[in-house]
């Protein structure tokens, strides 16, 4: 009778279980799922992901120099000149998480003023 007793729990346990199972495989493929999920693609693809350090924007031949100085104290760091009419900006580094970014400018701080955190668009 004890196995028995036994037996019926053990059935009622493993028939609870995979019902969850299933439930949890039933959420994934809701519309409220794949509707967030579009959400998420296309804010990435109009705003992209990841964060630069801007440690300059001015003019030209002062962009060049504040590059070149930059490159020469954190020579393994990613620099970028770019072009925004009329003005240049040096960005610096690529960075996942918007803390990573943080934490570099910390360190870029001592060298250099008036240092930004911008996000990468496309």
């Amino acid at each position: 009778m004890n196995n028995k007793n036994y037996l019926t729990s053990l059935a009622l346990l493993l028939l609870i279980s995979t019902h969850s199972i299933c439930a949890q495989n039933n959420t994934n493929s809701s519309n409220q799922i794949k509707n967030l999920i579009s959400k998420k693609r296309t804010f990435n693809s109009k705003f992209g992901y990841g964060f630069r350090v801007q440690i300059f924007y001015g003019e030209e031949t002062k962009a060049k120099s504040v590059q070149n100085k930059f490159k020469a104290n954190f020579p393994s760091i990613y620099t970028k000149l770019d072009y925004d009419q009329p003005y240049w900006k040096v960005q610096v580094g690529n960075y996942k998480t918007r803390l990573e970014a943080d934490k570099a400018m910390v360190s870029f701080s001592e060298k250099f003023s008036g240092i930004i955190v911008i996000p990468l668009g496309k």
